[in-house]
């Protein structure tokens, strides 16, 4: 299936010092003109459409993203390293930094909750040591309290800093010049009203994000 394929620039943010606090990361993302939808609908039987989006940025140690959601059914539930945050009000963020076949997937929940692996496909993936996860520092504005399923109208954000020493199969040592692959999710397995979003389009029959054949392109400049 011939998809439109979504291709993002990213463009290097200057701080001092040069490891800043996640508030003025986050006022910075806010401060970059346009944001990215997270808004393709590619499964007619989950088609319920939360508002999501996303900017992405970088700086000579990180990778900088900030999520922006509202949605009707909301939960963060799960609150360890690891654990299935994909049941909860979820964001997600799969990448291939060459193209030697190993993506990672970065889940998050509404209370910064992180499942990291890494492999080749969805079979045979390896979680990522706790410790290497320990190293994305992260703040949502729901706080870091378990939170169970509420209605009405939800709206929240997630600020993450991810060190590229998180990438532990590839030594990256600058993203200027570089291309990644790359796709940014949405979903919420297991919360009233099930749903599954993607930034660049997905042509399976089912819902399924470990496809990289779909992922989009990410050109660092």
């Amino acid at each position: 299936m011939n998809l439109p394929v979504k291709t993002l620039e990213v463009s290097e943010i200057e701080f001092s010092p040069e490891y800043p606090g996640l508030d003025e990361i986050s006022g910075k993302l806010d401060e970059l003109e346009s944001a990215n939808q997270v808004d393709v609908l590619n499964w007619k039987n989950f088609d319920y459409k939360p508002d999501v989006n996303f900017k992405l940025a970088y700086t000579r140690q990180e990778l900088l993203l900030k999520y922006y959601v509202t949605e009707k059914w909301f939960k963060a539930e799960k609150s360890g390293t690891n654990q299935e945050v994909y049941e909860d009000s979820c964001v997600e963020f799969f990448v291939s930094p060459t193209n030697d076949g190993i993506y990672y997937n970065l889940e998050f929940n509404a209370i910064g909750a992180c499942l990291m692996g890494s492999g080749t496909g969805r079979e045979n993936r390896k979680r990522t040591d706790p410790e290497i996860i320990a190293a994305i520092r992260r703040k949502g504005s729901a706080g870091d309290e378990v939170i169970s399923e509420k209605t009405g109208e939800f709206s929240w954000a997630i600020t993450l800093a991810i060190p590229f020493s998180v990438f532990y199969h590839h030594k990256l040592r600058k993203l200027n010049g570089l291309t990644f692959r790359a796709n940014f999710y949405k979903c919420g397995d297991r919360l009233s009203v099930p749903h599954y979003l993607t930034w660049s389009p997905v042509g399976t029959m089912k819902p399924d994000f470990h496809r990289p054949e779909y992922f989009g392109f990410l050109r660092f400049v």
